[in-house]
């Protein structure tokens, strides 16, 4: 008689960094069937499924799940995994289950890795989506964030200035606060660009710093009011 293949259940946990972590975006940890696996085979180490990657089409997540198997970086040691090792998987999607096979732990492959991983489609395709809303966990360095990356990042404002985003990150140590790079469009590799720097506090709400921010950045040509690097 066959048995039955097991079908696991994904959920995905948010935890702050501390102030001084490389990556200032929250991590995104996946747990299997409750168990955060990544704190069994990589104790010690960050999930790379930072959500500052969780903007934009579902099919770009961090975590997606395709017909065409992909290798994807699930740790590291806040640092550069072809330094420091970390924790990967193949995520391949077949018909009505998402599979994580080929596991591989370069931090430490004495310890042993999972074996292939099966979900139901529809139970982690929902889990995605439902950490993707989820903002309860934010504080409002956070909540700043997420709100002027949303908006000034995939807005294509920068882009009518002929300059390009870099990346948008919190700032956890103090003063607290949300970093805007950009640079011009084409610019020389030993260009440093420009950014934005908006302090966030406690004293009023995080939207309305929010509004403030998006507003500043707005005025006009940012090349012109932003910070050199």
């Amino acid at each position: 008689m066959n048995t039955p293949t097991r079908i696991s259940t994904l959920a995905l946990r948010h935890v702050i960094p501390h102030p001084f972590a490389i990556d200032q975006w929250a991590e995104v940890r996946p747990l299997i069937d409750g168990r955060d696996v990544l704190a069994e085979i990589h104790a010690g180490g960050v999930s790379s499924c930072s959500r500052g990657d969780w903007f934009g089409p579902a099919e770009g997540w961090p975590l997606s799940a395709h017909e065409e198997p992909r290798r994807v970086e699930l740790s590291n040691n806040d640092c550069h995994t072809g330094c420091c090792g970390g924790v990967f998987v193949t995520i391949h999607r077949r018909d009505d289950e998402v599979v994580w096979s080929s596991w591989q732990n370069t931090n430490d492959i004495r310890i042993p890795v999972p074996a292939d991983v099966r979900f139901d489609a529809a139970q982690y395709d929902a889990e995605l989506r439902r950490a993707v809303a989820d903002t309860g966990w934010e504080e409002p360095v956070d909540t700043v964030a997420r709100l002027v990356a949303q908006e000034l990042v995939h807005s294509g404002w920068f882009e009518r200035w002929d300059c390009v985003v870099d990346r948008v990150e919190p700032r956890r140590e103090e003063p607290a606060g949300v970093e805007v790079y950009f640079r011009r469009r084409g610019a020389a590799p030993h260009d440093p660009g420009f950014t934005f720097d908006l302090p966030v506090t406690g004293d009023a709400p995080a939207e309305e710093q929010a509004r403030r921010f998006i507003t500043r950045v707005t005025a006009g040509d940012p090349r012109e009011t932003a910070e050199p690097l």
